[in-house]
This record gives C-alpha cells, structure tokens and sequence, in this order.
C-alpha cells in the first residue's frame, strides 16, 4: 500500500505524538509512523514523569529553553487533556557544607527565568517532613510537579487523530529517502510520501538520520532502574525529592506519581540501544542511595521495577531543519527534561513545518478531550447513572486499580484504539497495581478478544507476534 501526506512523522513517544498534535490543528495531512504496537510505548512509558522547573539547565542551551517553555504549556495540555497531573513543586535537597552548590542551582534558575526559594531545615520539614535527618537545606521549585507520561502521550495522540491526523502503528520504517521534492519512507509492510519529514524516533533518531542521509550523530544511552511503590505509601510524601545533581543527571530521586504511587530512581547506568533488563548492582544503588534524601524509605512495599532508556546526542538536544537535505526535520537525542519539553518542542516544530505549506488553521479545532473519568473519580449518583445505562460499569475488572469492564471497553474503542493487553494497561491502570495483573489479565483477554472479534490465543500482551499470552485452549495441540 502507498500513501501520500504532507508531512510524516516518525516515532510515537512523548515528543513525536506532541508534534503531531500540534500539526493536526492545521491544513497539512499528517502521519505517525510507529514501530511499535501503542505509542509511549518505550523511553515515554519508563519516564519517571517529572515535569521539571528548569533550574537545573545550562543557561542558553536547549534544554533551558524548552524546558522553561514546556513546563507552563505542560500544565495547560494535561488540563485540557484529562490527563492526570499535580503542580506538587519539587525539593533540592543538601547536607551542611553543600550550600555553595545549592547557591549554584539558584543562579542557574535565576539565569533560566525560573523562580526557586532555598530554604533551611526547619522550612524544608514544614514542606517535606520525610526528608533525610542530616538534610539541612533545599532549593524549592513550585512551577515543577508529575504527570502520567504515558497519559499525556496517549491524549496527545487521540486529540491528533480527532483533528484529522492518521497514526499507523507496527510499522518500523527500514528506509528514507528524497525522491525529487518528496520523501519515500518504506516499513516493512507499507510505502509512503511526503514533502516534509519530522524525525522523533528516540533511541533510533540517529539510524533515521543516517537512514535519510542527513547528519550523523554519535549516540549513548543510559539505563534508568527504578522501584515502584505500592499505593500505601502514597501519603508519605508530598513532593519530589531531589539529591543534588551529578554529571550523570539529576540523580537518584524519590517522588509521587501521578497514578498514586511513589517510585525510587532512577540510576544511571551506560548500556546499549534497547536494554532495559534490571541489574541487582542498579537495584543495590537506589537502595543505598535513597536513604541519603529520603527517611525511612520502604523497599518492602515494591510491587514492580522496571528500567527506561535515555538516549544522549552530546550536551545539549537535537532540534531543527537539517542543514544537509531541506525539510528533514529533528528532534532527537531528547534526553531529560525530555518529557517536559515536548510541547514547547512541537510548538516551534509545528510552527517551522506549517510554514512550508503557508498552512492555515483549522476551524472548529479539538481543543479538550471528551470526559474520561474512572471508577475511583465518580461520586455515587454518577456511578448508578452509568450503572442503569450500561451494566459494565458495575463490573469490577481489575481489583486493585478498581477498573471496570466499561473502562476497558472504552480504552479498546478510545480514538487510538488499545489493542493489547499493555495498551489496555496504560490507558486504564487495569494491572499496575499490587497483583500487575494477575487476577485481571485472562479478563482483559477476554474482553480485547470480544470487541476486536479476535481469537483469544491472538490476543497480545504487547508488541510483535511473540508476545501472545494464550498459545491455545487446553486439550489442543498447535
């Protein structure tokens, strides 16, 4: 199959669905292509969802800029969005005698734009009483807070997709190349064109790029391990905690999330493209560097760990036009505050790409999402309202989370469909909580294989055909 649009975008993390949010607001025909079978589906779903203040940025690099940018768009797109979010500010904290780089953050916010406090012990314990008892000092940044990572990326992608733009997912591009004023862009199964190519493709940005002929960037990565908490121990803390920062990044921290629970990490460990296996020497880390911040740190609560992956092009990100082949556009080596700085970064992607086609902008434009509440944001009488109009909404799926039927069956029909049992998972909370999915999981099965009108063994826990759970029904033999 060939098809042609105006602009292709590849790669469906944080970054990528932002721009096509943003492009699908306006007169240009727009294309995801992503490799996988969900969008936030690799560095965007292991993201510790931090929305960061930007005091921690190199004054006049990138990431300051769009740092600064994106935290005050963020906000407005998690609202507009239904996305779950929470402006909680975030803590610095520091020893006695580690004033003088404390002071330095200070001037770094101060140069950034950024407004911050540093506060003594006693301050620091009226915000955050669970800090470490030798802290003595913090920088406190009250534009940072959390968001789901994973929710902002899925809504970015279902608002694109309810103003016009197309996603395609499992479709891995193998070849980009200029074909006269266009680009042919092959995946394994589909061909297309288009006159302007914008390439988000995260830890694979570089193979694009050499792919397209276009600049070639050396890249690293860098593992992150984390903890994740139970929700017991949610109302221990208020904030995010931060250790001071290091060249390897902003450190082992200890903070919310956005769903409820509390996570540790991450580390920062140099590896390959692809490797997220956990390592007990990570894992050893975070437990011997957690306590140094945070007072009595519950390591018995885990219920799940897990890694992500950050991919580094130098210092600073890669975002713009290439100088090599016109209309290649990048924005790669999107590190931390990646995540953060995704809107801003569509903001001016968007604004460069729609200037190509001297776009106009649509009228009647999705601006808000359609209410998206669960089980555990209903009062009682909206609960029996949608009880008497569909009985799903009275069966509990996933214990835990308190997931009903109707939520499943909303996230698999939502405007990006979840079509396996991890799509489901992000959009629905329905096996992230203490069981991960052990008493749900053969029903959220059942219920995809229902709607999608699939064979129960075709039903995927994630990406690529070997992730089937069911191989068949017992007593045959395949």
């Amino acid at each position: 199959m060939a098809k042609n649009v105006d602009v292709i975008v590849i790669g469906g993390g944080v970054v990528g669905t932002a721009v096509l949010d943003r492009l699908a607001r306006f007169n240009v025909s727009s294309l995801l292509l992503e490799k996988s079978d969900d969008v936030a589906a690799f560095s965007t779903r292991a993201n510790s969802g931090i929305v960061h203040a930007g005091y921690d940025c190199d004054p006049g690099t990138l990431k300051a800029k769009y740092n600064v940018r994106g935290n005050a768009l963020l906000w407005q797109d998690a609202e507009a969005l239904g996305v779950k979010h929470l402006q909680c500010g975030s803590i610095v904290v520091a020893k006695a005698g580690q004033e003088a780089q404390i002071e330095k953050l200070r001037q770094k916010a101060l140069a950034n734009g950024v407004d911050v406090e540093v506060w003594n012990r006693e301050q620091t314990l009226a915000f955050e009483p669970s800090v470490a008892d030798d802290i003595e000092s913090s920088l406190y940044a009250k534009s940072a807070g959390i968001v789901s990572p994973f929710g902002l990326a899925i809504a970015y992608a279902d608002r694109a997709v309810l103003n016009g733009a197309e996603i395609a997912l499992e479709q891995e591009v193998v070849k980009v190349e200029k074909a006269g004023d266009s680009f042919k862009v092959a995946t394994k199964d589909n061909e297309y064109t288009a006159k302007v190519v914008v390439n988000c493709a995260g830890e694979y940005g570089a193979n694009i790029n050499d792919l397209a002929g276009v600049e070639h960037f050396e890249t690293t990565y860098r593992r992150g391990d984390y903890f994740i908490l139970d929700s017991t121990e949610r109302k221990r803390i208020n904030t995010v905690i931060f250790p001071l920062p290091t060249a390897a990044g902003k450190g082992i921290l200890v903070a919310p999330t956005a769903d409820g629970n509390v996570i540790y990490g991450p580390t920062a460990v140099d590896t390959v493209i692809d490797d997220t296996t956990s390592s007990l020497n990570s894992l050893d880390t975070i437990r011997r560097s957690v306590p140094l911040s945070y007072k009595n740190p519950t390591f018995n609560k885990c219920i799940r760990i897990y890694s992500g992956l950050r991919t580094i092009i130098g210092h600073d990100f890669v975002i713009g036009e290439s100088k090599l082949v016109p209309n290649f556009v990048m924005a790669i080596g999107i590190c931390s505050p990646g995540l953060t700085s995704a809107p801003a970064i569509a903001e001016d992607l968007c604004e460069l790409v729609v200037s190509k086609f001297s776009a106009t902008k649509k009228e009647n434009v999705v601006e808000r999402l359609p209410e998206n509440k669960g089980l555990l944001e209903l009062d009682e009488q909206e609960l029996n309202s949608r009880i008497a109009k569909d009985e799903a909404w009275g069966r509990i799926v996933c214990r835990c989370e308190k997931v009903t039927e109707a939520e499943i069956v909303r996230a698999i029909h939502s405007p990006l469909p979840a079509c396996t049992v991890d799509a489901v998972k992000r959009r629905t909370r329905a096996g992230m909580g203490r069981c991960q999915g052990g008493f749900c999981g053969p029903r959220v099965m059942e219920i995809i294989s229902r709607e999608l009108n699939i064979p129960l063994d075709k039903v995927r826990k994630g990406n690529g055909e070997d992730s089937n759970i069911a191989v068949c029904k017992v007593g045959e033999v395949k």
